[in-house]
């Protein structure tokens, strides 16, 4: 085999560019001088049914296939998510495939950790050089809890399939600790139930909605942002609560510019207000909740007056927005964010979020909650694990709330659950302390699916500490991000359109769904899907019998089978629609004669949680001051870009044509004290002295004076993807410092600050 450096990787690529251009030829009309048009809707072709993986919504799509290619991706009309429509990411998944910079062959580091040196190797090389390397870190280090598993997307539930089967709980991914663990926690805490992937807000009839730093609209996701706006459209009120002038903001009736950091304050203010002008829903509240009298006596100096100094809003605004709510109650509604992590203190601001709906009284009435529907599929008959499967795949789950079960011959999580924070699952920034630490045990093995730790973890500095601490470490992805070039083995896993996934099992509203993924062509390059690859990798680690199936095809019929479905009449379908086997709102549960399906241990909605005054933790939510910024410098906010997945998507030709770089909102009247001007580049530093890459200013009133904003997943340092590499700044790399939960785990990164450090350079 032969070496294979950065050098050859951008030799390849270009090839590649040339290869797929040649083959192209005519794919959308383009034709060779005096030939006759031949445009792809003009030839034979074939519609497969798939679900999108451009982000973690999976909206139900077609696929339309031309000569072998790939020429057009739309929306499924009969898909509740998509509902035939896709957002710019979806309709750019063609250009997932046809990326000449995709990883191509499985490749070996020949080099130091990080240098980017690597040889050609075969899929069978590269498989049993990886078992090899993880059975002797297992040996070595005193079992599999010295390997740990942080993955993300479809395919990184069969990689945490591998580490529930050998028993290593260090399995996760950045879903639950980056974003929405917070909410999921204090949702069950409050209610007893978890909000899920797909928020259950009954847009359709609510007459009320205030957002607190929601960007509906730029983090676009498909039914939500149509829902929203059907709301809004349709008269329906909207506050937003928000340091910016976001999108929603601009729709808004009320916009808020609250002071970073504060927002807990302005939530207390309200159950404040609903409960001393009796303005919530008493009948409600008796009926269906706990705790109120102990709620009512802890909130009554969380008034608006108050807290109208602590988030230096108005407290006439203040005030009206509270009153607002309580007139359209229970078709009022205040939804949660998915990125819920800001300030480290974020459980309990969710605790007052949801303790704001209940006063409203809308939990499980229409305009407000409804209760999800779930679809029934049987799981796949594996063999009884050591250790329940509870990482990988999209979402973040939020954890069970209690202790975990582990067998004795099984050590704790080594992310320090239990002493550092109560309740969740895998804390990643947390997990790869201990890796740099070695406490409360070394962790010398690495596997990571899908997730760039160099883009999604905080501290960028001591994750490289930490890769430089293992003794191997392997890598899954279909481009050469940053952490790939990292890794000991690099395996290429083929796009979302070149393989079978597992069922998506989804819900909109009162309709539960499956949807079907096929492959809509084979895969391009020594690539492979990531199931066959995990598979592989479980049998040479002696995990054979936890992966009893031959092929996908047998996996999906298995569990099809009961549904009297199979795959063949999943490829013509692509979504089945079951009836609803729950009952979406509380009337419902009554005329039924059933008990309401809270799952707290009082069986209400718990507004005085017990649980959390028995671990030594406020039982309603209180209110501590933000740490100021050091002066001279801003508090850094961030968000997502409406065309950009995460880091996932800037080497997209369509989309980076769109959105090629990120800029940085700074306040008119500071940009003035400092002399910038629109469009120039400056350097940031942040807090700790860490400096990024130029990145252009956008000079706006739209933002705060005391705050700065960029979109994540900018700044890359991948030379082997020239189209993203350079472009714009990281905030992850002025992220050197968080906050983490103590009741969640989750990390606030709202908690760094940033100076205007130098003027000029370029992206």
């Amino acid at each position: 085999m032969t070496d294979f450096s950065r050098r050859d990787f951008l030799k390849l690529s270009a090839a590649a560019v040339g290869a797929l251009t040649l083959s192209g030829a005519g794919e959308f009309g383009e034709t060779k001088a005096g030939a006759a048009p031949n445009y792809w809707w003009q030839r034979e072709t074939a519609t497969k049914s798939s679900y999108c993986d451009m982000c973690y919504w999976h909206c139900g799509i077609k696929v339309e296939v031309a000569d072998g290619r790939v020429a057009k991706i739309y929306g499924d009309e009969e898909d509740p998510l998509s509902q035939g429509n896709l957002c710019p990411r979806g309709q750019a998944g063609v250009r997932q495939l046809y990326n000449p910079d995709r990883l191509k062959q499985p490749l070996i580091n020949v080099g130091e950790r990080g240098e980017g040196d690597y040889r050609k190797a075969t899929w069978s090389e590269a498989l049993d050089y990886a078992a090899e390397e993880l059975s002797k870190v297992s040996e070595e280090w005193n079992g599999p809890e010295s390997i740990a598993w942080l993955n993300h997307c479809t395919s990184g539930s069969w990689f945490s399939h591998i580490a529930a089967a050998w028993g290593s709980p260090n399995n996760g991914g950045p879903a639950h600790s980056l974003c929405l663990g917070s909410r999921e926690i204090a949702s069950q805490l409050t209610f007893g139930l978890p909000v899920g992937e797909h928020m259950p807000v009954d847009w359709e009839n609510t007459k009320f909605i205030t957002l607190i730093g929601n960007h509906i609209g730029e983090n676009t996701h498909n039914t939500l942002m149509k829902d929203f706006m059907g709301a809004v459209d349709g008269g329906a009120g909207l506050a937003v609560v928000d340091p910016r002038y976001s999108t929603p903001a601009s729709k808004s009736d009320y916009w808020l510019p609250i002071k970073p950091g504060t927002d807990t304050a302005l939530l207390l203010s309200w159950i404040n207000l609903l409960i001393r002008e009796n303005r919530y829903d008493r009948n409600y509240v008796e009926k269906y909740s706990t705790g109120f009298e102990e709620l009512k006596n802890r909130v009554q100096d969380y008034t608006p007056e108050w807290a109208a100094e602590v988030t230096d809003l108005e407290q006439r605004k203040i005030k009206e927005v509270g009153r607002e709510m309580a007139r359209y109650r229970p078709h009022a509604v205040v939804p949660p964010n998915r990125k819920a992590s800001w300030y480290g203190n974020d459980t309990q601001r969710l605790r007052a979020l949801f303790i704001l709906n209940a006063l409203l009284g809308n939990y499980g009435r229409e305009g407000g909650f409804y209760f999800n529907s779930e679809p029934w599929v049987e799981d796949y008959s594996f063999p009884s694990m050591k250790l329940e499967n509870t990482g990988g795949g999209c979402g973040g789950g939020g954890g069970a709330l209690g202790e975990d079960t582990l067998p004795e011959d099984v050590r704790e999580r080594a992310d320090n659950k239990g002493e550092k924070f109560l309740y969740g699952s895998l804390s990643e920034p947390e997990l790869i302390e201990a890796m740099a630490s070695e406490d409360p045990y070394p962790i010398k093995g690495l596997v990571v699916s899908g997730n760039n730790i160099f883009h999604s973890a905080p501290k960028k500095e001591r994750t490289k500490e930490a890769l430089k601490n293992l003794e191997f470490y392997m890598a899954m992805d279909i481009l050469p991000q940053e952490h790939v070039m990292w890794a000991d083995v690099v395996l290429p896993e083929s796009t979302y359109l070149e393989r079978y996934n597992d069922l998506f099992i989804g819900h909109h509203k009162s309709t539960p769904f499956i949807s079907f993924r096929e492959p809509a062509v084979d895969p391009l390059y020594n690539t492979k899907p990531g199931w066959w690859i995990a598979k592989e990798l479980g049998e040479r680690l002696g995990l054979g019998e936890y992966f009893p199936f031959d092929d996908f095809e047998e996996y999906l019929n298995e569990r099809l089978g009961p549904l009297g479905l199979s795959v063949e009449e999943m490829k013509e379908k692509g979504i089945v629609k079951q009836p609803q086997l729950s009952q979406p709102y509380l009337e419902d549960f009554e005329s039924q004669n059933q008990d309401p399906p809270f799952g707290t241990p009082s069986g209400k909605i718990e507004l005085y949680s017990e649980r959390l005054e028995e671990n030594g933790l406020d039982p309603v939510p209180t209110y501590d001051d933000p740490e100021e910024p050091p002066d001279g410098f801003f508090r850094l906010l961030y968000g997502r870009s409406p065309v950009h997945s995460f880091s996932r998507t800037q080497n997209n030709s369509w989309l980076s044509e769109v959105d090629p770089e990120n800029e940085v909102w700074i306040n008119s009247k500071a940009t003035e004290k400092m002399g910038l001007e629109e469009g120039e580049y400056v350097v940031l530093e942040n807090q700790d002295g860490k400096k990024s890459r130029p990145i252009k200013v956008k000079k706006t009133e739209r933002i705060r004076d005391d705050c700065v904003y960029m979109v994540h997943g900018f700044g890359h340092d991948t030379p082997e993807m020239e189209r993203q590499d350079g472009k714009g700044a990281s905030d992850i790399e002025m992220q050197s410092d968080y906050e983490l939960d103590p009741i969640s785990g989750s990390v606030g990164m709202n908690v760094n600050y940033v100076r205007v450090a130098e003027k000029g350079g370029s992206s």
